[in-house]
């Protein structure tokens, strides 16, 4: 969670669940009647409007993004899941709306805060603090985070969980997905099942802080002699299911090292992508969210901070193993062994069309080029992601062969992309062959 001011707007999160059904029905029907009046202004002169282009109208798109940013919860979490996990597999104009929700969300009045924190904390709350900034710092689509100083002295950063997220979970999950389904949107092929049942148990985990609290707390061991890193420090006495306390930390947004030495912006990502790797095939517990804004830099320590562990996910060692195996058979040109352990892991599967499996394979093999690159790799001068992204479009185009990854492996591709789109923005230069080289050989280095 990022800490920093928050340019949102007070607004009541409809916490029940009646009231959330009625505001997605509120907005299916006004689409509707937006799309049957957008179709009867084309009709009339003479043109027969597709379902999509009547869905994806610019006030349509507006109405879905504001709607679901104001619900907060699963309703906005799930459209930021899907915009950033079903990735190209999404048509463009559906992913451009479902985009949109990334943005930060507005946040509760202070009357709602206050009850919040009176339910977890008891009537009495405030007196163990000298100061509590009600303004929040930071506002996303499951909780905000404030600033408070205790009696005894303690300078934190409290995040607050979004009364009636928990509750509205499966029932946001469903009525977003469906309300998808009726875009007539989706490619045919594409069976949503899996992901919407790994979004509903995402979220609980995510809605549960005392699980964020423990993750964070196990960062911060796995971290505590690293120089780079800082990593909040828990306050259990002060953490719920509902309310999670750690140590403020100050630090600037991690976009903002652009101006930065290139010796340093390149420092910065090798630290990164070196975590990254530690975190598949050493720690195997990962930060799965790539978002910018859960990392923050300290300019006075050069250390970078690692914030919001909601979306932490343990990976099994068989999915280490293979992507280790994917990775060796990749960089030594083997495609029969890419093949196997691309089918081991489960991008591939028997069902598969030679034609899509082959195209799968050159994507696979086009994406290996930084690792292959001899020395640093120059992320700010590539056009690979340009090409990875005509390429997946035109795979995703093959609308009755989409094949959804293994939820791990998504996951997994999330944070990757997160981060090479990081490296982009910094425009950095890492050596990353020899961030790799010591994961590779069975029981890689920590």
């Amino acid at each position: 969670m990022p800490h920093r001011k928050s340019d949102s707007k007070p607004l009541a999160v409809p916490s029940s669940r009646l009231s959330r059904i009625a505001r997605l029905g509120g907005l299916a029907s006004g689409i509707a009647g937006s799309m049957a009046a957008e179709g009867a202004r084309q009709l009339a002169q003479g043109r027969r409007p597709s379902m999509g282009e009547l869905l994806l109208t610019p006030g349509n798109a507006m109405k879905v993004a504001e709607q679901l940013a104001q619900m907060r919860g699963a309703a906005m979490k799930v459209g930021q899941l899907l915009s950033m996990d079903a990735g190209d597999l999404l048509p463009p104009e559906l992913a451009q709306i479902l985009a949109r929700l990334r943005a930060e969300a507005h946040h509760m009045p202070g009357a709602q805060l206050k009850k919040v924190l009176a339910e977890s904390w008891g009537p009495d709350w405030l007196r163990r603090f000298a100061k509590f900034d009600v303004r929040p710092i930071a506002a996303a689509s499951i909780g905000q985070v404030h600033r408070a100083l205790t009696r005894d002295g303690r300078d934190l950063a409290i995040k607050v969980q979004y009364p009636g997220v928990r509750r509205s979970i499966d029932s946001d999950v469903n009525n977003v997905a469906a309300l998808m389904r009726l875009s007539g949107l989706m490619p045919k092929g594409l069976d949503l099942a899996p992901m919407l049942a790994e979004a509903k148990r995402q979220l609980h985990e995510e809605a549960d802080y005392e699980r964020e609290g423990r993750c964070l707390a196990r960062f911060g061991a796995l971290l505590a002699e690293e120089p780079g890193f800082a990593v909040p420090a828990l306050h259990a006495d002060l953490t719920t299911r509902d309310v999670l306390a750690m140590s403020y930390l100050e630090g600037a947004p991690v976009e903002e090292l652009t101006e930065a030495p290139q010796a340093e912006r390149d420092r910065v990502m090798t630290l990164l992508i070196d975590l990254m790797f530690r975190e598949l095939f050493a720690f195997r517990l990962m930060q799965t969210d790539p978002n910018f804004a859960n990392y923050r830099y300290q300019p006075e320590t050069g250390r970078l901070i690692l914030l919001d562990f909601g979306a932490t996910r343990e990976f099994p060692a068989t999915l280490a193993q293979g992507y280790r195996r994917l990775l060796r058979a990749g960089l030594a040109g083997d495609r029969e062994g890419v093949r196997a352990a691309a089918a081991e892991i489960g991008f591939i599967g028997e069902a598969l069309p030679e034609r899509v499996e082959q195209a799968m394979l050159e994507m696979f093999e086009l994406s290996l080029e930084p690792l292959r690159s001899p020395g640093r790799f120059d992320f700010g001068t590539s056009d690979l992601a340009l090409r990875i992204r005509d390429g997946s479009l035109a795979m995703a185009a093959d609308r009755d062969h989409v094949r959804m990854p293994p939820m791990d492996a998504l996951f997994l591709q999330r944070k990757f992309a997160g981060i090479y789109l990081l490296a982009s923005r910094l425009g950095a230069r890492v050596d990353l062959r020899a961030l790799l080289e010591p994961h590779l050989e069975d029981g890689g280095q920590a």
